[in-house]
């Protein structure tokens, strides 16, 4: 494993270095059969052409305005709302409600995946329970969370944080119990103790499954999101929609689907480009 720290392989033995630094002079061949070099800007290709689908079809007339209205009445509503302070505000409430839950239930799914593939024990007691609520849909869970926590921002976070965390257990567990067993002899070996072996071998080894939950559960949180802020929820995008709806204001939902859908790509992004430089030792179909 490239994430190996190099002081336990230096003390597990004589390193070859020749053949190794001949290795590394040799640039990788990309595979015939992968998909191709990458396109400059091409994460931004599909959502052009839906922006150019809605545009053609609002100026054809193909769409009606009474059901989806135009890209630019919507630009023009989205200027109104931040002219008058009413975007920022509420985009700033939301912000802040996703960040706390997202954070929690990330430090809950990665204590949890190491607590259940690090001990046997931990599994019994972790694992099951976590198959359970991943068969059951949060949401469902909504109408039981307001009898307990009341309709306050305690129940809005711990729908986002128990969303957010399964997606991380289930990725970071599954990508532990997959590390190589021969690094685990390795830390007997070099005499690693619990926390070394923790912090050089299994937290490495679990990050490429750790940055595939992070990506589902960043999505998983703004959708959690938009149901919370609708249930009496005086501030974020979700209140202003409900509010809209309340007044038939079609195109201030337009607006807030559009901040919703913007808000996931861009976090879908950060958390690419944070895992292409954990992993950058990786070489995949994507480089």
């Amino acid at each position: 494993m490239a994430t190996l720290d190099a002081g336990v392989l230096g003390r597990f033995g004589r390193a070859r270095t020749a053949p190794t630094q001949v290795l590394a002079q040799r640039k990788p061949t990309r595979p015939r059969l992968g998909p191709g070099r990458p396109i400059p800007f091409g994460v931004a290709v599909g959502p052009v052409l839906l922006v150019a689908a809605w545009v053609i079809g609002s100026a054809s007339g193909a769409l009606d305005p009474e059901t989806l209205p135009a890209p630019w009445t919507v630009a023009e509503t989205a200027g109104d709302l931040i002219s008058d302070g009413r975007l920022q505000s509420n985009l700033l409430s939301s912000v802040e409600r996703a960040g706390v839950g997202l954070g929690l239930g990330v430090v809950i799914g990665v204590v949890l995946a190491l607590v259940a593939g690090l001990s046997r024990i931990g599994e019994a007691l972790v694992d099951g329970p976590i198959q359970i609520k991943r068969a059951i849909p949060t949401l469902a869970l909504i109408p039981l969370f307001i009898v307990w926590f009341g309709i306050g921002e305690e129940m809005k976070l711990l729908v986002i944080t128990t969303s957010v965390a399964i997606p991380i257990y289930l990725n970071t567990h599954a990508q532990l119990r997959s590390v190589d067993s021969r690094y685990v002899e390795l830390a007997a070996t070099v005499g690693l103790s619990r926390w070394g072996f923790i912090r050089r071998i299994a937290l490495p080894g679990s990050l490429p499954g750790f940055f595939t939950g992070l990506r589902l559960a960043v999505t998983i949180a703004w959708l959690a999101l938009v149901v919370v802020e609708q249930v009496n929820a005086t501030s974020g995008i979700g209140y202003l929609m409900t509010q809209a709806r309340t007044y038939g204001q079609i195109d201030v939902i337009v607006v807030g689907l559009v901040i919703y859908g913007l808000l996931g790509l861009f976090g879908d992004l950060a958390v690419r480009a944070v895992e292409r430089r954990a992993l950058s030792w990786r070489q995949t179909l994507a480089d």
